[in-house]
């Protein structure tokens, strides 16, 4: 059921790509970009798999790893995807989004598969090292790799769509998320359990895996595919993204065309790294879209993460439904969000990124609030809080790295103006991660508590950056579209200039 409504979700979203052509493109260049994008956003949902499999294993592996030693993993991790775009997105800016792509996808299924084999030796008492130190040092080199993904896809992105048609792309691209969400959480954890020795009653998926994988019989859990699995569904888009991924239009026989974004009228100039990245921390605009996405770090994995463990560790009566089909929930409920927020931004607000996020960042202040007089006392409304706080800041995320990045950043600077700003996200997620690992320890109180003042900053952040628009853009609207923003009128742009 929940995966023939995923497909029937993905042809929605493919049918509403090819409906959604305001610039007038041509069929052919339609199902080019197509061709482009698919491949490589569904790269970039099984590198969801193969990053949030870790939160699947903590709960598969019991006590092997309590709360504190996954807060310490997952926010190494975190912090290294964090700092890794000083490195990959200038250089993603140099190479081209298609190799990036590639150097993420191969390097994050080796990293996977060096995980799966110590989990294999760990259960089978041959692995004599910490476990902490050994996964936090893993696990940072898988997101090392993964890093390369989300600018890759930005990348890319920022070649084949114009501005005006990003917030609907920045949707495409929340969807991709969704989907790599379900597929760590529910296939994830569908792997996990039919995986586990002596099941009595298995159901036919569990006697056809356990048939293929040759688990009868065996004493321990094979936990491990949890990680061998999404390494291999790597390894085949490794070589689809290989045949098919061009970086621009041009290498694909179409004709380039201006975005009208940062770029305009600056591609013939060359950046060094250095004064690439200098580029993008002098602009207070990004930085404020940083800072936007630093809340929704906290936010998002602080919810996303550790409703996962709480439902698992606070029995949730009446509400197991949540449990049991989180990943299908956060998928539909990403994608409905990420629709209407880049529907909002491109048709409401004339492409500003920013208001429809302050609406947002408002919503989940309310919804933070009410799970903190709600957590022990109304299970299911923990569970409807909880993913409505995760289609908001998964629509927010996708506004703002998948697209206020790209818009301010431009062609030239796209991979290393999203990276830093996806960057900030994942310093928000370790430290959610860390803090929470130990907090909760205490109290599950303090896991709806620490989430309001992120929310209060991401409101106040958003409506600093409520008018902002790149100059291309604002003159394409005026004086293509023939629509005032922000009290520009076209008069202001076509009048003469003395010479």
């Amino acid at each position: 059921m929940a995966i023939a409504l995923v497909g029937i979700t993905l042809f929605l979203v493919v049918g509403l790509y090819f409906r959604y052509n305001p610039l007038e493109h041509s069929r052919q260049f339609m199902f080019r970009r197509f061709v482009n994008w698919f491949p490589l956003g569904m790269s970039y949902a099984f590198l969801y798999m193969a990053r949030y499999n870790l939160n699947v294993t903590k709960n598969a592996l019991g006590p092997l790893m309590n709360k504190e030693s996954f807060g310490i993993i997952f926010g190494a991790g975190t912090i290294t995807y964090g700092l890794s775009f000083l490195i990959n997105g200038p250089l993603v800016d140099k190479i081209g989004g298609k190799r990036g792509i590639i150097i993420a996808t191969l390097g994050s299924s080796i990293a996977n598969i060096i995980m799966g084999v110590v989990t294999y030796l760990l259960l089978n008492r041959r692995w004599p090292f910490d476990i902490t130190i050994t996964f936090a040092l893993l696990y940072s080199l898988n997101m090392f790799f993964q890093s390369y993904g989300a600018v890759s896809i930005i990348k890319v992105k920022a070649y084949w769509f114009h501005v005006r048609e990003r917030g609907i792309f920045g949707a495409i691209f929340g969807t991709l998320i969704s989907f790599g969400v379900y597929f760590a959480f529910d296939w994830g954890q569908a792997i996990a359990e039919a995986s586990k020795s002596g099941i009595t009653n298995p159901t036919p998926f569990q006697t056809y895996f356990r048939q293929i994988f040759a688990l009868e019989g065996k004493q321990t859990d094979a936990t491990w595919l949890v990680f061998f699995i999404p390494a291999t569904i790597l390894l085949a888009w490794t070589l689809l993204d290989t045949w098919l991924i061009k970086d621009t239009p041009s290498q694909a026989k179409f004709e380039d065309f201006d975005t009208h974004d940062a770029s305009s009228g600056e591609m013939d100039r060359e950046y060094t790294m250095m004064e690439t990245l200098k580029l993008v921390f002098k602009n207070p605009v990004l930085m404020m879209i940083a800072v936007v996405e630093f809340t929704t770090g906290v936010i998002r994995n602080g919810v996303m993460q550790w409703y996962f463990i709480f439902a698992k560790e606070v029995k949730q009566p009446g509400a197991e439904f949540f449990l049991h089909h989180w990943g299908l929930l956060l998928c539909v409920s990403g994608i409905i969000g990420g629709f209407a927020i880049g529907y909002a931004s491109d048709h409401i607000f004339q492409s500003r990124r920013s208001p429809p996020v302050a609406i947002s960042g408002a919503l989940i202040l309310v919804l933070s609030l009410v799970l903190c007089f709600t957590l022990f006392s109304s299970p299911l409304t923990v569970g409807i809080c909880a993913v409505a706080i995760c289609l908001l800041s998964i629509s927010i995320h996708s506004l703002m790295s998948g697209t206020a990045a790209a818009d301010f950043g431009g062609r030239k600077l796209t991979a290393t103006a999203s990276g830093i700003t996806d960057g900030f996200v994942y310093l928000g997620t370790g430290l959610q991660s860390v803090s929470l690992g130990y907090l909760t320890g205490y109290s599950w109180l303090f896991w709806p508590v620490f989430l309001v003042p992120f929310a209060m900053l991401s409101i106040y952040i958003a409506l600093k950056m409520w008018g902002h628009l790149p100059e291309a853009t604002k003159k394409y609207i005026v004086t293509v579209e023939r629509v005032t923003v922000e009290n520009i009128s076209v008069r202001e742009y076509t009048k003469e200039k003395p010479s």
